[in-house]
């Protein structure tokens, strides 16, 4: 029995069932037997591999992105560019390379890296150690210098601990929903089980509005560290401009049913088959989202497709001149494109969302913003 799983088992004997966002947490952030605070799970070699690491056209069409941002906000003196979630500093990387087109924007950016990962954090140096700018950590959104600020989340969401319910009275509505826990078979096995009593009122309250159409045994997820990053975002951009781009896979409405997946080695595994060392997502619900925007009155755009936002952004254009750059590496940038942006790959699945100060327009590469 791996070191995790036999605390996590302790725990529920001695102190009853956790909620699946407390797995989660445990599984991904657990300083000593966590995912994410021992290992760098990325690339061909870990346990899953993110667009960046696909094609450097990503983050070079993202850059292109955060400049037009930073003209829009007024090309203020200085300005911070914030990741969550940075990965190996791939992403960042490119970002920056695309940036030194244009000399005001690189003298006025302050990059700022917010990492769980001791492990990529030291990666994330090395991968930047030439950066054109400053190069900072930090914890997280508040402990960065207030200021102009773009915010970059590229698959970040997506691994944000989830809380699941299951409708057991769908005529009671909101007062029908029940937790779905983490707790012991009869042979002391992790397994799901549910609470017996409905969710407290608070908790109903949060709920987005798609719940409504629930049946019996329904399945809902929701995602209470989103709202609180939302909640950040909002302060942040009270008193400067700003704007905070998320890119993740997820529909744009809400839907039912168990998205919870552990990834290892790129395959999916049961979520209880090996704690700690195991990548664990779930979809991200783009319309609660939304939703949550509206209640802190934060502007948000409409969500829009991956394929859709990166073309907006030049991605074909960007791929017919390293083509043309790099003529032997033509059918591996054509391979990449469609990676990238095909409705069988990633083009569709995976959805663009901005949050932005009152102060500025629609952002570049989205349709409209959300009423």
């Amino acid at each position: 029995m791996g070191h995790l799983l036999s605390r996590i088992t302790r725990q529920i004997k001695a102190e009853g069932p956790i909620s699946v966002a407390e797995y989660m947490t445990l599984c991904l952030l657990d300083p000593v037997d966590g995912y994410y605070p021992t290992r760098d799970p990325l690339g061909c070699e870990g346990d899953f591999i993110t667009a960046p690491e696909i094609s450097q056209m990503f983050g070079e069409v993202i850059g292109l992105w955060c400049l037009q941002c930073w003209k829009d906000m007024g090309s203020p003196e200085t300005v911070q560019l914030i990741e969550l979630g940075p990965g190996r500093g791939i992403m960042m990387s490119d970002i920056l390379r695309a940036a030194q087109l244009d000399k005001g924007f690189i003298k006025a950016l302050r990059v700022s890296l917010i990492e769980a990962s001791a492990a990529l954090e030291a990666v994330q140096g090395q991968t930047l150690a030439n950066a054109p700018c400053p190069v900072s950590w930090a914890a997280d959104l508040s402990k960065i210098d207030s200021g102009p600020s773009i915010i970059i989340g590229n698959e970040f969401l997506d691994c944000l601990p989830i809380r699941q319910f299951i409708q057991k009275d769908r005529f009671a509505g909101r007062k029908g929903w029940q937790e779905r826990l983490v707790m012991l078979d009869d042979q002391d096995r992790l397994s799901f089980g549910i609470s017996p009593a409905p969710i407290s009122e608070t908790m109903q309250s949060t709920l987005p509005n798609g719940q409504d159409d629930a049946k019996n045994d329904d399945l809902l997820e929701i995602c209470p560290a989103a709202l609180q990053i939302l909640d950040q975002i909002k302060a942040r951009f009270g008193t400067h401009s700003g704007r905070a781009l998320f890119i993740d896979y997820g529909p744009d409405s809400t839907e039912f049913g168990d998205t919870l997946q552990a990834l290892k080695r790129h395959e999916k595994v049961g979520v209880f088959s090996d704690p700690g060392n195991t990548d664990l997502t779930a979809r991200v619900d783009f319309a609660a989202l939304s939703e949550s925007a509206k209640l802190l009155n934060l502007a948000a755009t409409l969500p829009v497709m991956q394929r859709e936002f990166l073309s907006k952004l030049g991605l074909e254009m960007r791929a017919v001149a390293l083509s043309r750059a790099k003529a032997d590496s033509k059918a591996k940038i054509a391979r990449q494109l469609h990676r990238l942006t095909d409705s069988t790959e990633m083009g569709e699945l995976f959805k663009a969302i901005c949050f932005q100060s009152d102060d500025l327009a629609l952002p570049l590469g989205f349709k409209d913003m959300a009423r």
